[in-house]
């Protein structure tokens, strides 16, 4: 593949002139820089063997060894983050603002280089195009939003490296299992001002339109599989990033002004060198024995809190989710979900907070609906059906009542109604407002239902959507 994209008087970017075809060959390979025109390369390496982690951690030590010698930058990325910070994101907004008029784009890493930040507004403006064909519904504000997100995951990615820039130095970039369309072409991005990048798309490849992936070129090193990659430890200390200080809503996911002074702001945990390292994750848990009420109430940490915010950022109600996917689905009430622009997700002992505007599927008369967020997740099982529910059977719910995160309660069965023809379960675990798309557990941790409703008249009147009508929305997302 041999592709040449045009970058005005100061560089021009020649793709793939060179066919790569391993992981070495990549690692290896310099691209020259004569008369303006630089060599870059934007691969995938598609699936992987067994021994896939050991070539990764040979890899990483490999190159860390050679940016110690000062030959070139080196990082691995486990995932992008989400931009929490108000104060970052209006920083961004404003440099998006100054490109209109004077075409150039600048960094909270590096500042005041003149060559640098027309390569990068020339960059960014490359890939809004490219956004825009792909996505024939882009309005002027999610163009915005994804201008904003492109520069924050610039800095926290290259961090302190970007002040060492110049169109000759070398840096390699190796990401892991990148599938959303905004991520890859943000790292074609990175390639349009001298950035070599690999995608180790060991899952499953990145599904978009033909011409989107034919930006990258692809090599095969092995069949896809689920085994985990490991996580990048760098030699060297992490590089500053842009601070995630605070919980405000963000306006790159929804272009929002910002909350009022008086919300209590939380801190991210730290990044380094622009990856989020995954937390070890356990496999679901499952079985036929039957927990204690101390072992159920250690499942709440695949239960999450949701705030949800309209469209001016406000936050205007609480609710609860369930993780029913390890990438990312989260299930909930379509009546939490419902009402809102944009959702951040608390997770336990977890101090990210994840934004997100997606809403993969919906279902008003189930009051079901599935949001999506960047993380890795441990899904809960759901429960199958093996033996049929009955009156009296005990129950634990998880959820975030009044906003009280993650609160345990236990109870029992006590009937089975269809509410609008939809089959509830009612249950004596006390809910308050903000329960709504908890966990109901049976006594093995597995759902057999998710907390929808209370009545406020009665005393623990309570109702929950089945497993039956979970099983069938959540299918292809578990």
């Amino acid at each position: 593949m041999r592709q040449v994209i045009r970058m005005g008087k100061e560089i021009t970017y020649r793709h793939n002139v060179m066919g790569i075809h391993s992981l070495d060959a990549f690692l290896n390979v310099k691209g020259g820089y004569c008369q303006g025109r630089r060599d870059v390369y934007f691969i995938r390496a598609l699936g992987g063997g067994r021994e896939i982690g050991k070539e990764i951690l040979a890899a990483d030590e490999k190159m860390e060894l050679e940016m110690q010698k000062n030959r070139l930058f080196y990082t691995r990325v486990s995932g992008l983050l989400q931009l929490t910070s108000w104060e970052d994101a209006n920083f961004y907004q404003q440099q998006y603002v100054r490109f209109q008029t004077e075409k150039k784009l600048r960094l909270k890493n590096l500042k005041n280089h003149e060559t640098f930040e027309r390569t990068l507004g020339k960059a960014c403006l490359e890939v809004l195009g490219k956004y825009r064909l792909m996505k024939h519904t882009v309005t002027e504000s999610m163009e915005r939003n994804y201008a904003v997100k492109l520069l924050y995951w610039t800095d926290c990615v290259l961090g302190e490296a970007l002040a060492d820039w110049n169109e000759r130095k070398c840096f390699k970039i190796l990401a892991d299992n990148v599938y959303k369309e905004q991520e890859y072409l943000f790292y074609f991005m990175l390639t349009l001002i001298g950035c070599d990048v690999l995608l180790l798309e060991c899952r499953d490849d990145i599904a978009a339109p033909d011409d989107i992936k034919a930006l990258s070129g692809e090599f095969r090193l092995g069949e896809f599989h689920m085994l985990p990659i490991p996580e990048y430890r760098p030699a060297r200390k992490g590089l500053p990033m842009p601070e995630a200080k605070s919980s405000q809503p963000e306006p790159a996911a929804a272009g929002l002004s910002a909350q009022s002074q008086g919300q209590k702001e939380r801190k991210t945990s730290p990044i380094r060198n622009g990856t989020m390292p995954l937390r070890h994750l356990q496999p679901p848990i499952s079985g036929n024995g039957e927990k204690s009420f101390e072992e159920l109430a250690l499942l709440a940490s695949s239960i999450v809190m949701i705030e949800v915010h309209d469209r001016t950022g406000r936050a205007v109600s609480t609710g609860s989710g369930i993780m029913i996917g390890k990438d990312g689905y989260i299930l909930t009430n379509h009546h939490v979900a419902g009402k809102g622009s944009f959702f951040a997700v608390r997770i336990e002992d977890d101090d990210v907070i994840y934004r997100t505007d997606e809403m993969i599927k919906y279902n008003s008369v189930l009051d079901l609906a599935v949001i999506r967020i960047g993380r890795t997740l441990k899904p809960l099982p759901v429960y199958q059906g093996g033996k049929k529910l009955v009156r009296g059977q005990k129950v634990v719910a998880i959820g975030s009542p009044l906003g009280l995160f993650n609160s345990v309660s236990d109870g029992i069965i006590s009937g089975f109604r269809k509410i609008d023809s939809v089959d509830m379960i009612q249950f004596t675990a006390p809910i308050s407002h903000g329960s709504s798309g908890g966990a109901v557990l049976n006594m093995q941790g597995e759902v057999i239902g998710i907390s929808t409703a209370g009545i406020d008249q009665g005393q623990n009147l309570n109702l929950a959507v089945d497993y039956q009508s979970i099983n069938l929305f959540v299918r292809g997302f578990v």
